[in-house]
């Protein structure tokens, strides 16, 4: 045998070898494996109640941020919890006043109309008024579009329709908050006076302004009972907490980070809720609510008997005004 037959045969009894061993040491290898990784070592790559953040090399520090576990709750908040409380604020309002609608009916002048009228708003007041009111009834209107549009209205008008309708309503949601604004300002400015608290509120809020009371008496009032001083205030403080809050979303990370953002939302959504339905309770007793109340903000005069019951104190400093003034007339007969 050759010495070239000799190493073919000695490689060829290597690899025979090698071929043979192989399954064992696969199998050596499986059950004692080299730094096996324990339970413990097997840690994800992030926790789901953590913050995941990555790095950046722009100023926008905000862009690092991967993960954010808050932004699950704002989600499950803006596309249900808002929805809910929402529609059970204004629709338990409205179900309310139509109960005590069809319990008490319109509030009437108890000794009917005078056809005298006394001045109840000047010109500035009622723009202050109406200024605001007309806004606010927009931003609901449109705020509601954009709250609930998504599962009511796409069924009705589909996508498309849709997207237009939301985009008007952010444009307008958006435009309408400057006059809203605005109309804070004046009728805070116009009317912070005669709405600070006074002892008479108490007599008022005791009888609810009258309904409790057994002959129906509608107890002493200045220019504003203690419930229109309560939606005075409501407004007020509930109105600049949605102008603040409505800036700042539209200004985004302007002064917060994603975190305040969110809780920016959630405050602007829960508040814009109450006021949704304060006004609706304020809608109601100046229209059907009680008779004669309209005339105060659509005339900018009332009649001399509803200034009488509703505003007694007040109807007496306008006779002592009247009679101050010259002796010249604080009113003046309706019109034939």
């Amino acid at each position: 045998m050759t010495r070239h037959h000799r190493h073919f045969l000695i490689h060829l009894l290597v690899l025979a070898v090698l071929v043979l061993a192989a399954p064992a040491v696969r199998a050596q290898l499986y059950q004692n494996p080299v730094n096996p990784p324990t339970t413990k070592e097997q840690v994800p790559l992030y926790q789901p109640q953590e913050k995941l953040v990555g790095t950046v090399s722009i100023p926008d520090e905000k862009l690092s941020v991967l993960v954010q576990p808050e932004g699950r709750e704002w989600r499950e908040f803006r596309s249900y919890w808002l929805r809910v409380v929402a529609g059970t604020l204004a629709l338990g309002m409205l179900a309310l006043l139509t109960l005590f609608y069809l319990f008490r009916g319109t509030i009437p002048i108890s000794k009917g109309r005078s056809g005298r009228w006394v001045p109840r708003f000047g010109g500035f007041d009622r723009f202050a008024h109406w200024t605001t009111a007309v806004s606010f009834l927009i931003l609901a209107i449109t705020g509601l579009i954009i709250t609930f549009g998504r599962p009511l209205l796409i069924p009705l008008i589909g996508h498309e329709a849709f997207t237009s309708t939301a985009y008007a309503s952010t444009f307008l949601h958006n435009f309408f908050a400057i006059p809203f604004t605005l109309g804070l300002i004046l009728i805070f400015v116009a009317w912070v006076r005669d709405n600070l608290p006074e002892k008479a509120d108490l007599v008022w809020l005791r009888t609810l302004g009258g309904v409790l009371n057994k002959a129906g008496e509608h107890p002493e009032a200045g220019r504003f009972n203690a419930g229109q001083k309560l939606i005075f205030w409501a407004v007020v403080f509930g109105g600049f907490a949605l102008a603040v809050s409505g800036v700042l979303l539209m200004l985004p990370f302007s002064v917060t980070g994603i975190g305040g953002m969110q809780i920016l939302h959630v405050l602007h959504g829960l508040i814009a809720s109450l006021m949704i339905a304060v006004i609706i309770a304020h809608i109601y007793i100046g229209t059907i609510g009680m008779e004669g109340a309209f005339d105060a903000m659509g005339r900018g005069v009332v009649d001399e008997n509803w200034a009488k019951e509703h505003h007694s104190r007040w109807y007496e400093e306008q006779v002592l005004a009247m009679r101050a003034n010259d002796g010249r007339p604080m009113h003046h007969r309706a019109a034939e």
